[in-house]
């Protein structure tokens, strides 16, 4: 079952613990990103005090004793994109309690990681991400089976993984 609009935003609103996502693609093509990438490729950097609706939301979550995460798998050179996202959305969203974490696989092997985007809700409802190879969203698709995989992916990715802040500074 595809997921749009509500249904897709309902899954955020229902759970009750965590959201947590893995995140394989080097570039995501987002038109409402266009103009900002743009600006940042120029040379403009994302202002200290930046803040949006997804910081806002994660720290309305997080005041509710929710959990919010990420592993972002990469390899270097870092693409453009994911240059742009570190200082435009990471830097920032780390700020508002969002744990967002880097596996580096540059220099090691993947550790059983699928190259499949999702986001997993309080480690039962799996929602897969597919994309084109451009990073075009074609939809999100409720996943309907075992959700034991996933958990498991998660462990091995936090596992393998290291804080964003660490990552960056190092």
């Amino acid at each position: 079952m595809h997921l749009v609009g509500d249904a897709w935003n309902d899954c955020f609103d229902a759970m009750e613990r965590e959201a947590w996502r893995l995140e394989t693609l080097p570039v995501y093509s987002m038109p409402q990103e266009a103009e900002k990438l743009k600006r940042f490729l120029a040379g403009e950097k994302s202002p200290d005090d930046y803040t949006s609706s997804w910081m806002e939301e994660v720290r309305q979550w997080t005041a509710e004793g929710k959990r919010v995460g990420r592993v972002h798998v990469v390899t270097r050179p870092l693409s453009d994109y994911l240059r742009f996202e570190f200082e435009c959305y990471y830097r920032h969203h780390v700020k508002a309690g969002e744990d967002i974490r880097i596996l580096d696989l540059t220099d090691q092997e993947n550790p059983g990681l699928p190259d499949q985007d999702f986001w997993m809700f309080d480690e039962s409802k799996v929602v897969l991400l597919n994309y084109r190879s451009d990073g075009t969203q074609i939809n999100r698709e409720l996943f309907e089976g075992d959700p034991e995989p996933y958990r498991q992916w998660k462990q091995i990715a936090v596992a393998a993984s290291v804080p964003f802040l660490e990552y960056v500074s190092g």
